[in-house]
């Protein structure tokens, strides 16, 4: 679900379109032809790209080492614009996973990220904002960091840590954690509504409720009891990256599957997308003859074959 390659891919078609439009008469139209050509170069894990939205046109790059680069242009910029890799555990699927801007940035300047970073021996999930230096707006001010919410990970594993930020049409801050690791979903977290992992959360971070550096949307499905405030969905067991149609709203995630199947969600508030009751469409424990009541199916699935 990673939204780089769609736009270049929607540039490239259009770029096809102007060179190649429908010829009248007998006259045939030319097969297209389609190259891919490197932009930069000189990156290190890169795993998320981001536009900020206030007309600079840059693009940030994600690595999982704890840097975020600019690319202006054609140019990689020199200087990182974070660079948190002393607070990073990087290894397997932990590291700096995501960022997100927030949708006023060119008047806030705020924006977030997800992390993983080891806390006495603890991994822990952390989603922090941060905000870009007065001086510089290539570079983001280390210091500003305030940090929203930590999530212990059952078992110090090292998968399985999702990290996609998004803002949604309402304005809040959606993101995804996976089961916290190992196969199987071992302690069960994927249909455990009091904890975080194997959700995915909504929260609004330009508010505050007692006890929280941000707010919980009244709406949300849990907020009278039951599980935990900030769950928006349940069931997952990775969702690595999900997006916002911009022309529905509607959420679309990537979960990341055991050994058979990966799925894609349609995410809507309250569901139950069924792990580790489900791996996409087919029953995972038990392995056959599984109660589907009340889960929500992925709207697409395909093999590991």
């Amino acid at each position: 679900m990673a939204k780089f390659p769609i736009r270049f891919v929607a540039m490239l078609a259009t770029t096809v379109g102007l060179l190649f439009p429908g010829c009248g008469g007998n006259s045939p139209t030319p097969a297209a032809s389609i190259a891919l050509q490197p932009l930069v170069s000189g990156l290190s894990s890169p795993l998320g790209l981001e536009q900020p939205g206030d007309g600079s046109h840059r693009f940030f790059v994600v690595q999982q080492g704890g840097t975020i680069r600019i690319i202006q242009g054609a140019t990689l910029l020199a200087q990182p614009f974070l660079d948190i890799s002393g607070k990073v555990t990087v290894g397997s699927e932990t590291g700096l996973l995501g960022m997100a801007f927030h949708p006023g940035f060119a008047q806030s300047h705020k924006f977030y990220v997800n992390y993983v970073r080891s806390a006495g021996g603890q991994l822990q999930s952390v989603i922090a904002e941060y905000q870009v230096s007065a001086a510089d707006p290539n570079l983001a001010d280390p210091a500003s960091e305030r940090i929203l919410l930590t999530v212990d990970q059952a078992g110090n594993f090292s998968n399985h840590k999702a990290g996609q930020l998004a803002f949604g049409p309402d304005g809040f801050l959606y993101f995804g954690l996976g089961d916290g690791g190992s196969a199987g979903d071992p302690f069960g977290n994927g249909q455990n509504t009091q904890t975080l992992l194997g959700k995915m959360m909504r929260i609004d971070v330009d508010n505050t409720s007692p006890g929280l550096q941000y707010a919980i949307p009244p709406d949300n499905p849990f907020v009278a009891g039951g599980g935990l405030p900030e769950i928006y969905a349940t069931g997952f067991r990775n969702p690595w990256r999900f997006s916002f149609d911009r022309a529905t709203g509607r959420l679309f995630a990537g979960d990341v599957g055991e050994d058979n199947f990966e799925e894609v969600d349609i995410v809507q508030k309250g569901a139950n997308y069924g792990w580790s009751i489900m791996e996409g469409m087919h029953c995972f424990k038990p392995s056959s003859g599984c109660n589907m009541a009340g889960l929500t199916l992925p709207i697409t699935e395909y093999s590991h074959s």
